[in-house]
């Protein structure tokens, strides 16, 4: 028993000493170069440390449009193959979702549904399918989504903006942070512990949208200036903080849409000479039927040109490089423009067939916020692309001030919960009270080396669930020892009531934790934000628990009993 004994004392001081090494840098700052276990902290939430509250707006319409829009040219392909005439395909402004298809012969309209109804029943943005929604006597047929088929679309893309923003924060080195969609077209994030909020946000909401698209070379950009310069003397705008560049290039192509050929959009690449499109634009036309997109891309990373200027360079999947390298082998010699959300960021002259890498210029200099710049549209890049323009609609930044006073509140309660539970447990026990506390002192230890470890944040609900686990930690040693109590009143030897009451009392205190740990676990897999830190905390505490009331406690006794010859609790 007593060697037996030595070994749970070396088990109970190896968990000791190593939370007390890992909880260290809680409190101590070690100097660079200086070695220890670890110096990870323990990370705070939101409500405690502060950090970036967003709320962002989907326009989810827009891409619906854009989505429908990219249709419009491969169905107009699809019925002249199967010999049915077409005198138009457009998309429908005011109605979203719908493109209108003016047939030559209305006669043509029956084969036409069929065509629709088998290239496209399923195919659109998975299980949303395209249909004939109406027909006129003129051949006039109208395709789309219906309302239902509408709901189901803008709640993916809101689903999707929530995941493609979770793989950038990652990238963003964020621990924990709060991603949920809210309402129909809106997303909350919440960054705890975020600095460079002005980063942060940009990565949030940058689109990302690559695409590579043939230039049309007919009209020069000159000409197109002209267009431009015209227009906007026309019609009083410009290009401006107030007209950021999305409406403004949305409303110039509506503008010039009597000039610019079929199949094709102004884009505008930042002059030469400008660090920004405000302080110089210069007009490209790229054809929209033929190119391919950035879905193609398998990762994307920073480097350096032949002159040491900054890069993104990036990798193409398996997938995409038959089709680039279609796009590039039959059009060798031709500028191909690589456009980033609408943006012409480069022009490179095909020289020959690629397949399976390729770079974005990000101009000349190598100053720091070119690079910034770089990194930013790697990050993005690595995490995809956003199915959806995000807006703004609301930010706050939570202060220090508030994180402290949260801090403070807390430690109050958890050390007024501690003592309250330490006095009744000596009051109530005597001796064996104090073994609890010991155990519980222990266990607090634990718990907190435990969420260090795990790289777990610690929210204001944690806080709550380590309070909690103060008041549940000393119930298995209420259970063990009125256990205990049962077998000396039997006549029993302390040393064989302590045996047997533990022995008896740990099923029950098993069943009590594991119910608990299970509810734990459902909350963690299906929780967010302050649920899910709140669960991670209690499961923790439960851990921590059940090891120093059945092992820690019961080595202090019998050391207790054996060592010190105790008689009587």
């Amino acid at each position: 028993m007593v060697e037996n004994n030595k070994i749970r004392w070396a088990i109970v001081l190896f968990f000791l000493v190593l939370a007390g090494a890992w909880i260290l840098p809680n409190f101590y700052t070690f100097k660079e170069g200086q070695w220890w276990i670890s110096k990870e902290k323990l990370i705070y939430g939101l409500d405690i440390q502060g950090g970036l509250h967003l709320v962002m707006g989907v326009k989810t319409d827009e891409a619906i449009q854009e989505k429908i829009k990219s249709l419009t040219a491969d169905l107009k392909d699809k019925l002249e193959t199967a010999e049915i005439e077409v005198d138009s395909v457009s998309v429908l402004k005011k109605k979203v979702g719908q493109i209108k298809v003016s047939l030559a012969k209305p006669e043509d309209a029956e084969k036409a549904r069929e065509v629709v109804k088998k290239e496209y029943a399923s195919s659109i943005l998975g299980t949303v399918r395209l249909r004939v929604l109406s027909e006129s006597d003129e051949g006039v047929l109208t395709l789309g989504y219906n309302e239902v088929e509408l709901i189901r679309l803008r709640k993916s893309i809101a689903e999707q903006v929530v995941e493609v923003i979770r793989r950038r924060i990652d990238e963003f080195g964020v621990s924990e942070p709060v991603i949920t969609v809210k309402g129909d077209d809106r997303v909350l994030v919440q960054l705890p512990g975020v600095q460079d909020s002005a980063r942060a946000r940009d990565i949030i909401q940058r689109t990302a949208k690559l695409e590579f698209r043939l230039v049309n070379q007919e009209i020069q950009s000159t000409e197109l200036m002209e267009w431009v310069s015209a227009v906007e003397k026309e019609k009083g705008y410009s290009l401006s903080v107030q007209l950021p560049y999305p409406d403004y290039l949305k409303k110039i192509n509506e503008d010039l849409k009597d000039k610019i050929p079929e199949n094709n959009m102004l884009v505008f690449q930042r002059a030469e000479s400008s660090n920004s499109l405000l302080a110089g634009k210069v007009p490209i036309l790229v054809w929209t039927d033929s190119g391919v997109g950035g879905e193609i891309l398998q990762t994307a990373f920073v480097a350096s040109d032949e002159f040491g200027n900054p890069e993104v360079a990036f990798h193409i999947n398996v997938a995409g490089r038959k089709p680039f390298s279609e796009l590039t082998g039959n059009n060798i010699k031709k500028p191909l423009a690589i456009i980033l959300d609408k943006e012409l960021k480069s022009m490179p002259i095909i020289q020959s067939r690629i397949s399976d890498r390729g770079s974005i210029s990000m101009g000349r200099g190598g100053g720091q916020n070119i690079r910034d710049e770089a990194e930013n549209i790697a990050t993005v890049l690595r995490a995809g692309a956003l199915p959806a323009r995000l807006v703004k609609m609301e930010e706050r930044t939570v202060g220090p001030t508030l994180g402290r006073d949260s801090i403070e509140k807390g430690k109050k309660a958890g050390l007024l919960a501690g003592l309250l539970v330490i006095v009744f447990m000596f009051l109530y026990y005597r001796t064996m009270g104090i073994v609890a506390n010991v155990a519980l002192g222990m266990n607090m230890l634990c718990l907190l080396a435990l969420l260090t470890s795990l790289g777990a944040t610690l929210t204001l609900p944690g806080v709550a669930g380590i309070i909690l686990t103060i008041g549940m930690a000393v119930d298995a040693n209420v259970i063990i020892y009125e256990r205990l109590k049962e077998e000396l009143k039997k006549g029993s030897a302390l040393a064989l009531a302590v045996r047997d009451g533990y022995r008896y009392a740990l099923s029950a205190i098993l069943d009590a934790n594991i119910t608990t740990a299970i509810v734990c676990a459902v909350l963690m897999s299906f929780g967010t934000g302050p649920i899910r830190g709140f669960a991670v905390t209690l499961f923790c505490g439960i851990i921590t628990s059940i090891f120093t009331a059945v092992f820690v406690s019961r080595t202090v006794l019998n050391t207790l009993i054996h060592r010190l010859n105790l008689k009587r609790l």
